[in-house]
């Protein structure tokens, strides 16, 4: 695959994550409205750098779609917080072609914007899913005290 058509696809993810969280942003409030709006600019600056990079590199960026359909269309905090956690995970998918780029820059870009859609993916939903094959781990209960290391003493 060509850093080109990386790029593209990257910018196309950006793309639907600037109209996805604006449809949240539109319908939460309080904390969860401003994670929203966060995730809107970051989003719309990682667009903005590709629009810029691909120009710059000969091509010519494509424009965002007038509207995106979404998997739902949140009425709850629930709905809003699982549509943002699939948001992430289709944007880093999305960058995945990038971080196999020859162009050193182009990986390292890539490997940021996936850890970004993965902080912020984790901030909304403190969750990680098992690699196949690997046992799914609970996560703790909320006020649960963390594991203690043991030793043991030889006598």
């Amino acid at each position: 695959m060509s850093s080109e058509q990386g790029l593209g696809t990257a910018l196309a993810a950006e793309h639907a994550a600037v109209y996805a969280y604006g449809v949240i942003a539109a319908r939460t409030t309080g904390r969860l409205r401003a994670t929203a709006t966060n995730a809107f600019n970051a989003h719309r600056a990682r667009r903005d750098r590709l629009r810029a990079l691909i120009t710059t590199r000969g091509g010519t960026p494509a424009e965002p779609g007038a509207s995106y359909t979404l998997p739902v269309t949140p009425s709850t905090a629930d709905q809003a917080v699982e549509l943002a956690v699939l948001i992430e995970q289709r944007v880093t998918t999305a960058y995945l072609e990038l971080a196999a780029s020859d162009d050193m820059s182009l990986r390292r870009m890539a490997a940021l914007a996936m850890q970004e859609c993965a902080t912020r993916s984790y901030g909304l939903r403190p969750s990680i899913d098992a690699f196949p094959g690997m046992p799914e781990v609970a996560p703790p209960a909320p006020g649960t005290p963390a594991p203690t290391p043991t030793t043991t003493s030889s006598s």
